[in-house]
């Protein structure tokens, strides 16, 4: 059962921009260390490769938040949501804090939260689609770390 979607659609320059006028002020404010040090891999190779890889991770967080039904407020926090990939590659979202106790709140007795994420970005664009389903506790997989 679907509980939660959310998109959301980043312009990879504005990400740039900011970046460049605040720096790690921006950084340390939205990202999780895991995805900060993934954006600082992808730094030394093409030109908008770690703005890119922040603008995609600041969309899924956008669209994270508007699958909790909260956005950023009602206790939900950027850091409260990072990007993690699982052993396999795939994206997915850790969540913690307000965003956790959120995903607790909406998640039916018996069953467990699973988050789908997929990301992509064609410059100057980055987007991320998040569903939020939820499945019988005892058929679960192994929710996200």
């Amino acid at each position: 059962m679907i509980i939660g979607i959310g998109n959301d659609l980043v312009d990879i320059r504005r990400v740039e921009r900011t970046i460049e006028r605040f720096g790690e002020r921006f950084i340390d404010r939205c990202f999780t260390a895991p995805e900060r040090a993934k954006a600082d891999r992808r730094g030394g190779g093409a030109h908008h490769a770690r703005a890119a890889t922040y603008a995609k991770r600041f969309a899924a967080k956008e669209a994270c938040a508007k699958a909790l039904g909260t956005g950023l407020r009602q206790g939900v926090f950027w850091r409260d949501m990072g990007v993690v990939n699982l052993p396999g590659g795939q994206p997915t979202m850790r969540l913690t804090g307000g965003a956790l106790a959120r995903l607790e709140a909406i998640t039916p007795a018996g069953m467990v939260a699973v988050i789908h994420l997929t990301l992509t970005d064609e410059y100057p664009l980055a987007e991320a689609q998040v569903i939020i389903s939820a499945v019988a506790a005892s058929g679960a997989a192994k929710p996200a770390p």
